[in-house]
């Protein structure tokens, strides 16, 4: 089954209590095409790069399926950078700078071979960037799945909320939960958003898990306990294209396969944290995957008598 992915590709500066990189390779779009490509194959790319992002990275994401078509590359201009700094606790960070580049003007451009894709993946990006890409789609795909983060709902929330109306899973983390909605509980918080055009909302909540709601449905999905955690930046990214992945491949759009689409994006998150950027997604193969998931259904699986 055919996958467009939209995000950014970009260079990031990362200091974590564990370490400190100071140029690695990041962006939306690079983690979830890294995760997705693991469980389907083609991946059609929309993305914008300067002439510094390096050619070698786009030739790995090629060999792994990733189509580059979509993705233009402004030669006499620099790719997106951010830089970071994460807490001891690794769940809240300060951005030290942000370059938006040839972010600034992006505007996308879908190529003639990526009509009738299946499935749609919209990384965290401008609102109306997503939007764009929405509406040159002749056809709507089977499946659109939405990331967005809290920057936009305090920047771009008219926006957002159009996009809201076009797509069928929105993926956000409970403080983004908390904020789109008004609500502190996220079952109200829950209610309240797939009011706003989603059928499907899946809450991020890092190291605690995942829940996934569809109407009166509930789902809720643990994080695998890690011993060590080097870097979150790009987990989000990564459990999206691990999730996308595994329903392109599965071609099923049901809440129970859904719940199955929620563990394999947490098994390929637990690998993301492990090292700086896209490092250890570079370096995992089936087997690797294979095991993760099998720690996820025994840290799960039980049995318990009724008296």
């Amino acid at each position: 089954m055919s996958l467009i992915v939209v995000g950014s590709m970009a260079f990031d500066a990362i200091e974590t209590p564990f370490g400190k990189n100071n140029r690695t390779i990041g962006g939306a779009a690079t983690y979830i095409s890294w995760s997705a490509s693991n469980f389907t194959r083609p991946i059609k790319q929309i993305s914008v790069v300067g002439g510094d992002f390096p050619k070698e990275e786009l030739k790995m994401l090629e060999a792994r399926g990733v189509i580059m078509e979509g993705v233009q590359v402004k030669k006499d201009e620099k790719s997106f950078f951010w830089s970071g700094k994460y807490h001891m606790d690794m769940n809240t960070r300060d951005t030290i700078e942000t370059q938006l580049n040839v972010l600034a003007d992006f505007q996308p451009e879908l190529p003639e071979s990526y009509q009738n894709s299946e499935y749609l993946m919209l990384g965290n990006l401008l609102p109306a960037v997503q939007l764009s890409v929405i509406k040159q789609l002749r056809t709507r795909p089977k499946l659109t799945v939405l990331d967005t983060m809290n920057f936009w709902m305090e920047s771009a929330l008219p926006d957002l909320e159009e996009v809201l109306q076009h797509v069928d899973v929105l993926m956000v983390n409970d403080s983004e939960a908390r904020q789109l909605s008004g609500q502190y509980s996220l079952v109200k918080a829950a209610r309240i958003i797939l009011k706003m055009g989603p059928k499907y909302l899946i809450i991020k909540k890092g190291e605690h898990g995942a829940l996934l709601f569809h109407e009166e449905q509930v789902f809720v999905a643990p994080a695998l306990p890690l011993e060590d955690v080097f870097d979150p930046t790009g987990a989000g990214d990564t459990f999206a294209g691990g999730f996308i992945g595994h329903i392109a491949r599965t071609n099923d759009i049901s809440f129970e396969n859904m719940k199955s689409g929620i563990i394999v994006g947490s098994a390929m998150a637990s690998f993301c944290v492990e090292k700086f950027g896209t490092d250890r997604l570079k370096e995992i193969g089936h087997s690797d995957i294979e095991r993760r998931l099998q720690q996820f259904k025994e840290l799960v699986n039980f049995d318990i008598a009724l008296v």
